[in-house]
């Protein structure tokens, strides 16, 4: 786990090459197919030498949620278990992990209809709105959510209008097949890069957004935006840094606008990655440098041998 940028993948690969573990994705965007640079998803020679499950799954008019996640995730580890092998999930997705390790409440489906309301309120008046709205019906998620995090404020806003009843109230009424219950015949361990310079992070991010933009990250969501069957309310359109370049072809951000902003994204994802780990229970720090990398793959070797899966 960690946020993004912070050289999981890298990590990943070199203890395939140590040890018998084969890599699940755990990753929201790099599900879908043909979505490869800005997901930050691994080039070909990286995925010979490491093969990754659960990535170009999905086409990008498919949704995908948590529950999607858990099910397939589960069918891969119980593959990779059954040959002897053992499962390293790696991503950024904290909320996949959550529901994976705690299962998810039985949560409505996605409503069209809904979602137009609620972006119709976010584009009149912002998503300082929707999070205001979501304070007076939900205050617990209001407390939890960014209000510069509008899928998951979307989400939780649309539980209520559907339902009637706010997401904290369904998930305190009962979890589906939690880990620690039946189904799970393995042990779950959750190891972290943890980087504490924040600065540090944020010229990564910004480096690395420059060089998805140069090796074709605009042409790779062109062909995308050409596409009659997407928009920017599909769960891929909405992945950071895809929505801030489909919001440049579509004339709504200058191009320098989009660069901004899709910067200004990735580091609110990233801060809100590092606000999941700072809470995360039995959380095992790799490191807390972005230049650890050696520390970081002894430190995982050592700890990968000194636990049963």
């Amino acid at each position: 786990m960690g946020p993004t940028a912070c050289g999981k993948t890298r990590l990943a690969v070199e203890l395939v090459q140590q040890r018998p573990v084969e890599i699940i994705s755990v990753d929201s965007a790099q599900v879908y197919r043909d979505m490869n640079i800005g997901s930050g998803k691994p080039d070909s020679a990286t995925l010979k030498l490491a093969p990754h499950r659960l990535i170009d799954i999905r086409d990008p008019a498919e949704p995908y949620s948590a529950a999607d996640f858990r099910q397939d995730a589960l069918q891969q580890i119980r593959e990779v278990i059954s040959k002897g092998r053992t499962p390293l999930l790696v991503g950024g997705t904290m909320l996949y992990f959550k529901v994976l390790r705690d299962g998810l409440a039985d949560l409505p489906v996605a409503d069209p209809d809904i979602r137009r309301q609620i972006d119709r309120l976010a584009e009149l008046q912002g998503w300082q709105a929707v999070h205001d709205r979501l304070a007076e019906v939900d205050p617990a998620s209001a407390q939890r959510i960014h209000p510069n995090d509008p899928q998951r404020l979307q989400r939780a806003l649309e539980v209520y209008m559907v339902t009637g009843r706010s997401m904290t109230q369904i998930h305190k009424t009962g979890r589906i097949e939690a880990a620690a219950g039946t189904g799970f015949p393995f042990s779950l361990y959750f190891l972290a890069i943890q980087p504490e310079d924040r600065s540090v992070l944020h010229s990564v991010i910004d480096k690395r957004f420059r060089e998805m933009l140069f090796d074709g990250l605009v042409e790779e969501v062109e062909t995308l935006f050409r596409r009659e069957d997407l928009n920017p309310d599909l769960p891929s359109i909405r992945s950071v840094g895809y929505r801030q370049v489909w919001q440049y072809l579509a004339g709504d951000l200058s191009y320098d606008g989009m660069v901004e902003k899709g910067i200004i994204a990735t580091r609110q994802l990233a801060k809100r990655q590092m606000t999941w780990l700072r809470s995360w229970s039995d959380l095992h720090v790799l490191t807390t440098e972005l230049t650890g990398q050696k520390k970081s793959l002894d430190n995982a070797l050592k700890f990968v041998d000194s636990v049963s899966i």
